[in-house]
Order: C-alpha cells, then structure tokens, then sequence
C-alpha cells in the first residue's frame, strides 16, 4: 500500500509539474501600464471588428518602433491617419498578408509616411539618419477602404525609396499621394480602383525616380497617373491596366496625365500597358502631356518632355493621344482605335518622331452609327517625322492624316487607307517632305483624294504610291466643294 501510495504522489507531481509548464508557455497578456512588444496590433488593442475605432492601436504599434507592423486577419476602422515618422521610429515595414482591411473613416490618408530626406538620389546627397531610420519605408498586403469624403489612402512625402506593393485602394479619394519631395518610389502590384479623386497622383512633388508597374489603376474619376506640377523625372510606367480614369461632371484628365503647369515634368516612358475608356466624357484622353503654354523665361522655346510612348494598347477615348506643347516625344509600337475625335493630336509641339503604329478601325469594336473619327492631326507644330505609320478606315473627319501650320516635317512611307474624305492633307506646311508613301481608298464607289496641299511652300511631294488624285492649291487659292470631296463614312 505504501508504495502504491508514493507512486500515485510522484504521478501527481509530475502531472501538477507539467500543468505549470503548460502553463508557462502560454502567452501572457501584458501587466498593466506596460508597453505592449512587437508591431503585432492586436497586442495593442485593436480589435479588427470593422466597429471599434483601432487608429490609438496601429498608431501604438507603429510608435513602438519594432520595424514590421503586422495586421493579422480582420477589419481595422481608422478615424485619424496613422503617421509613420521615420526618423522617429525606425525603418517601418506595415503588412497585412492581403488579407487585412483598413477601413479610413477620417479626413487625410489612412496612412501617412513621413521622412526627412532633402537631397537628390545622388548618394552623396542622402544623410546617414535617412540611411540608418528611414530608408526603403514599406507597406505590403493591406486593402484600404474609404469611408469619408475625403479619405486618402496611402500618403507619402520626404521618403527615400519608398515601396507599395499588392496594395488594394478603393472608394477614397486619391488613392497613392506623393507630396512635396520623394526619391526612388516602387509601385508595383497594386489595385487603385474606384477612387473619386485620383489613382496615383503626383501632386507637385519633386520626385525622381518613380516606377509604376504590373498594377491595375482604374475607375478613378480625377485620373489615373497623374503628374502635376512639380518636378518629374524618370518616371517609368510598365506593364499596367489603365482604364475608365474619368469620372462625370470632372475637369478633362487623362489616364496618363503628364501636365507641367506650375513646374516641370520630363523624362517618362509609358510602355507595354493597356490603356482604354472613356469616350463618352469630354475633354478625355488615354495619354495626355502637357508642358507649359508660357515657354521659359527670356525664350521662345517648347522644353518639356522626352517621352516615350511604345508598345501599348490604347483604344475608347475622346484622344488616343494628345501632345500639347511637348517636346521629344517617340511614339512607336502602338495599337490604337475609336479615338472619337482623334486618334493623335499634337499641338505647339516639336520633335515629335511617329513609328510604326497601327491605327486600325476594325469592325469588331464599330457600328455603322459610330461617329470616331480615328483621325491624326498635327497643328502648329515644327521639326516632327512620321515615318512606317499605318492607318486605316478614317471615318467622319476631312482627313485621316493632316497638317496645319506646320514647319520641317518628313513624312515617309506611310500607309493610308481606304479614309474618307482625304488621306493625307496639307495646309499652310513648309519647309517639308513627303515621300514614299502608299495611299489609296479602295472602296466600292470612292471618291476621295489621296492628297490635298493649301497654302504649303517649299514641300516636295514625290515618288507616293497613289490611289486616287492629288489637289494641290496655289497660295490664297481655297479648295472649294466642287473641288475637294466630302467625307463619307
């Protein structure tokens, strides 16, 4: 009996020693008025209900300075931004797994990054604190919701190198603000979508180096990309879907607005994206750039602008692409159609260089009542080649390539087909060449012309391919309607 008696002790302290040990490893909530550890918000306090107002939480987790704020599975309802102070807090990573919620019921951001970087992104210009506290400020797998009227989503200003990836934006108003002063931001893998301001916007900022890639920006009525005042260089946008960034009853924007008013904005490639609606809202556009209508000071001359503008797909807009007071633009490898007005127009702008594009009115996308016109037009503009372009079944304009007023322009081995009205027309254009081009209208019954020069002076026009007759007018002699065609659809 007896040592049955020790046996059953010594079984119930080993058991009672394995209950304290079990014990033990539990995670213990944190005593009273303590500091709470780690970037995990819920060990802050917030709830992730979708109800409770969590901004003191996230706020606590960010201040805590433990590098990763982590948002685990839930809904977290912010009524204030929560302000990232880099040099304050320390390298900061927020993260939501993409499957965290923050929904802003506030006025500004919902997050706020703020650094104090003042120098270029030369590395000599970068002070040790932005390397040593700030440098490559994240944010990663969060979706946030707006439910303000004036809510934003992300905000950033004074960072260096900042990143914002599988990031979910929707229902604020601008989705991704870049303010005042920013280096070497990455965009990339993100969804900005239904905003009532805009997708990504470059508010006067003075920011080099910008990549915008793989990221679907749409349904955003201010814009989709949109560069605006400022100082602009090297921005790269890749690989994205851009569509339908024009709301109702809102000043003409532009999927891709590049806009020097007020600044200065130059050095950007648009390549290899989708680029499409909505034609049915004045004034919009697939890609617009934009310098400044008051050349520099103590000159007459167009400077902003060396952009590039290849291998996207743009269609379903008042203007597929509109140059206004541009300088060097190259536009090659495109796939444009229904431009209502035009497909390209170039105004007050020089150093335009037009390849090989394919400016098609297939009949998939058109109805006999369809009123795009798919037309190409340079007016006022200087020193431009168009060279390998091809365009076809221009409807519902006089021409479907024109110049007016233009000076040294060389247009070579262009394909013009089957336009109503004139295929290439001419008015008051010097000093230029067109030569080796092939345009004919082979429809049954047609009656348009394959030229038609007015007013031009010092322009050879030889060795063309053409189908139908050129009408070359005198100086001060005017085409007349028995002379020049109406176009038909």
């Amino acid at each position: 009996m007896r040592r049955r008696a020790l046996i059953t002790l010594a079984a119930l302290v080993a058991l009672g020693t394995g209950v304290l040990a079990l014990t033990a490893a539990r995670p213990q909530p944190p005593a009273p008025g303590t500091k709470p550890p780690g970037g995990n918000v819920r060990h802050h306090g917030a709830k992730g209900d979708g109800k409770a107002d969590d901004w003191q939480a996230l706020q606590n987790a960010v201040d805590a300075g433990a590098g990763v704020v982590h948002l685990p599975p839930g809904t977290y309802r912010v009524t204030k931004p929560v302000v990232v102070d880099l040099d304050k807090v320390g390298f900061t990573a927020i993260t939501g797994d993409t499957v965290a919620r923050v929904v802003m019921a506030g006025e500004g951001p919902a997050f706020k990054f703020v650094g104090t970087h003042q120098g270029t992104a030369a590395p000599n210009s970068v002070k040790d604190n932005v390397w040593d506290r700030q440098r490559m400020p994240s944010i990663d797998g969060v979706e946030i919701v707006g439910d303000h009227e004036t809510a934003d989503g992300i905000e950033a200003t004074g960072t260096m190198k900042l990143t914002v990836t599988r990031v979910l934006i929707r229902r604020c108003f601008h989705g991704i603000h870049l303010t005042v002063r920013s280096r070497n931001v990455i965009i990339s893998a993100c969804h900005v979508y239904q905003n009532r301001g805009t997708g990504v916007f470059l508010d006067h900022v003075n920011l080099h180096q910008i990549n915008v890639t793989g990221s679907h920006i749409s349904y955003n009525d201010r814009g989709g990309v949109v560069c605006l005042g400022g100082e602009v260089r090297n921005l790269q946008i890749t690989g994205c879907d851009i569509e339908a960034n024009h709301g109702k009853d809102q000043p003409p924007t532009a999927n891709v607005l590049i806009d020097s008013t007020g600044g200065t904005n130059a050095e950007v490639a648009v390549v290899g994206n989708t680029i499409q609606h909505t034609r049915q809202v004045p004034g919009s556009a697939n890609v617009r750039v934009k310098g400044p209508t008051t050349p520099a000071k103590g000159t007459d001359e167009v400077r902003d602008g060396h952009v590039t503008i290849a291998g996207n797909v743009m269609s379903d807009a008042k203007i597929n692409i509109h140059l206004d007071h541009a300088r060097g633009v190259a536009i090659t490898g495109n796939t444009l159609w229904t431009g209502e007005e035009y497909n390209l127009l170039a105004e007050h702008s020089t150093g335009v260089v037009v390849g090989a594009n394919n400016l098609d009115r297939n009949p998939r996308y058109f109805r006999e009542e369809d009123n795009a016109t798919d037309a190409v037009l340079f007016r006022d503009c200087t020193d431009c080649t168009l060279t390998g372009l091809q365009l076809k079944g221009t409807r519902h304009a006089p021409a479907g390539v024109a110049l007016e007023r233009c000076d040294r322009f060389n247009l070579s081995n262009l394909t013009i087909l089957d336009c109503a009205g004139v295929g290439l027309s001419l008015k008051d254009v010097t000093r230029s060449r067109v030569a080796g081009c092939l345009i004919r209208d082979d429809r049954p019954g047609a009656k348009s012309l394959s030229i038609q020069s007015v007013d031009s002076r010092d322009t050879a026009i030889g060795e063309n391919t053409l189908g139908q007759r050129v009408l070359i007018l005198p100086t001060g002699e005017k085409p007349t309607p028995e002379k020049v065609p109406a176009p038909k659809p």
